[in-house]
């Protein structure tokens, strides 16, 4: 694919790729500006494209790949060290809400109704939060993998019903 015929079908995406910038971003000006770096870094590597049909989805992960970075960066931005007596403390510049006295009861609150599931939800269920993955769910409980996907999904549902009321 030439350059022309390269440039013309990246413009022909662009309300596509404005579209899923927005959903990204969630605001116009942001979503405008990641559009303009994906395509800028899309031309950049035109080379490094493989011209088999699919410009789309390649400059779709491009912008994906773009937001994340970006998101990234934001968040090392808004972090910074403070090194006092030999001993590192990261310190958030932005405030979070995890340490009100509201949500550490929400988090007590959460663990108690885990533990009033039923054994067949709870345990893989804390497996999952544990950090298994389904996998190593299922090998070590004996179960199907579709059945421990099911049950933490189901786990999770009920969960959202007994904490919502």
């Amino acid at each position: 694919m030439n350059s022309i015929d390269f440039s013309e079908q990246l413009l022909g995406m662009e309300k596509s790729l404005q579209k899923y910038a927005y959903r990204l971003t969630s605001d116009n000006a942001e979503a405008r500006d990641l559009v303009q770096d994906t395509f800028l870094k899309a031309i950049l590597n035109r080379e490094k494209f493989i011209d088999k049909g699919f410009l789309k989805a390649w400059t779709f992960t491009i912008m994906r790949n773009t937001f994340i970075n970006n998101y990234r960066h934001t968040t090392l931005q808004n972090t910074r060290c403070d090194r006092q007596d030999d001993s590192f403390q990261t310190i958030q510049t932005i405030s979070s809400d995890s340490d009100s006295p509201d949500s550490a009861y929400s988090v007590i609150e959460i663990n108690q109704k885990i533990d009033l599931l039923k054994d067949t939800f709870r345990v893989p269920f804390k497996m999952y939060i544990a950090g298994f993955r389904y996998k190593e769910i299922a090998d070590r409980i004996n179960l199907n993998l579709g059945t421990v996907k099911s049950r933490i999904f189901l786990a999770r549902k009920i969960l959202m019903n007994q904490l919502s009321t």
